[in-house]
């Protein structure tokens, strides 16, 4: 009977033989939570616009700090002219000139225009703090979809395990049905329920291995690194559960950073309506020029270089100008009546995803705790049925149940850590700050 299950045994072991059966892949390189979140913030395509963004944001700071200033600017030329020209008599006459050179210095300066250039420096501020919020709203986003990642690759590692554990035991009961068949007191289905619970065994190791290796490309990717990375292992098993108050998180989330961001655009856009406003008021500018022009190379020569000096103060009031006026006011208007209410909006989705990650977290909590406590009770089942099998007053039937109801409750319990790991770093993205 044994020379029959030979064949049966052998193939599972020999496909399995040419599988990787390694827990972890020497090409991939262990790495912390914290340090995939650091190298994230400071290698991932998103971070790095984000901080272009603020910079941009500054540059038009300086820009309009800079209208506040007059503008100097200077202006040489040198000219020669020939050909011919018209005469007294009708006839032409040919001529060459000599070189005359010429030089210049303007400056203008806006001695008033109803405040735009203040108002455009309160925009291009709030800008900067937008750009500085989002730029924060970015780095948590950031660290949630690494946070998401590293816990997919934690959870796929504690499901190989089990499964580890799982063939071990399917191995050991294959063991015990071979000597039961070849001592006649179990028959042939036995043996092959115990054949199948070993591929299957093995299939959940190959399974968890390829969820390691993907999640662990994923997290490489988000974090920019050239070399393969992939979770410590020693991060599985169970996580420390600590109580959060509730009300605190919920304030928090409603001045989160995408609040905050929706905030400093609602201050940029009251500063362009400002601005938009000022066309409604005069502009005043002042400017002076000097400039020289003679045929000694730039007046050094012997014969005098002519200059003349100018001062000139200018008034502007465009009477009618095609409504392009109202036009901007009403644009600038309208902009602002959307930000606020986008700020609105954007503090009731922020309500909204915290109660929802908060009741995650407590659902994810319960669920650790039952399923803890179903391990602990379907391994004592286990282990009964195992042992009443093994003494003939027991059914095949009733072990294999007991190891699959173990094997679900493991996977329940891997699922329930991972749902709350992936609660809290939901929750920390939508505060802005890290949970104690």
């Amino acid at each position: 009977m044994l020379s029959k299950l030979i064949p049966l045994l052998a193939a599972p072991a020999l496909t399995f033989a040419q599988q990787p059966t390694t827990v972890q892949d020497t090409l991939f390189h262990p790495i912390s939570m914290a340090e995939a979140v650091t190298l994230a913030e400071r290698n991932n395509p998103a971070a790095v616009i984000a901080a272009n963004q603020i910079r941009s944001a500054e540059n038009q700071v300086r820009s309009a700090r800079a209208a506040l200033y007059p503008n100097l600017t200077t202006s040489l030329s040198q000219s020669k002219s020939a050909g011919q020209r018209l005469g007294q008599s009708g006839q032409l006459v040919d001529y060459t000139s000599s070189w005359t050179y010429g030089l210049g210095v303007n400056s203008s300066i806006t001695l008033f225009d109803g405040g735009r250039m203040f108002a455009d420096i309160r925009t291009q501020r709030a800008n900067v703090d937008a750009a500085e919020v989002g730029q924060t709203a970015i780095q948590f986003s950031l660290a949630q979809q690494v946070k998401t990642q590293y816990n997919a690759i934690l959870a796929a590692k504690e499901s190989e395990a089990a499964a580890q554990a799982q063939l071990a035991l399917a191995e050991q009961q294959l063991a015990a049905a071979v000597a039961k068949v070849n001592a006649g007191t179990a028959n042939v289905s036995d043996s092959l329920r115990n054949v199948v619970a070993v591929g299957n065994a093995r299939l959940a190791i190959l399974n968890a291995q390829q969820s390691v290796r993907t999640n662990s490309a994923g997290l490489t990717r988000l974090v920019g690194t050239p070399f393969l990375l992939t979770a410590i292992t020693s991060d599985t098993g169970d996580v420390p559960m600590k109580g959060i108050d509730s009300a605190t998180v919920m304030q928090l989330a409603l001045n989160g950073p995408s609040v905050r961001q929706a905030v400093a655009q609602i201050q940029s856009l009251s500063a362009a309506e400002r601005s938009a406003r000022a066309a409604y008021l005069p502009t005043v500018t002042a400017g002076l020029a000097f400039s020289g022009n003679g045929n000694d190379p730039y007046g050094f020569g012997s014969n005098p270089f002519p200059y003349s000096r100018a001062l000139n103060f200018g008034f502007s009031y465009p009477i009618f100008n095609r409504f392009q006026r109202e036009n901007s006011i009403a644009s600038a208007q309208i902009a602002l009546d959307n930000a606020e209410v986008s700020l609105k909006d954007q503090r009731l989705f922020a309500q909204q995803n915290i109660l929802t990650q908060i009741a995650a977290l407590r659902n994810a909590e319960e669920t650790i705790r039952v399923q803890q406590l179903n391990v602990r009770l379907n391994e004592e089942d286990l282990r009964i049925n195992q042992q009443r099998y093994n003494l003939g007053v027991g059914l095949l039937i009733d072990v294999l149940t007991s190891e699959s109801n173990l094997v679900t409750a493991r996977q329940q319990l891997i699922a329930g850590r991972l749902n709350y790991r992936n609660a809290r770093a939901q929750i920390e993205a939508l505060i802005g700050q890290d949970l104690p």
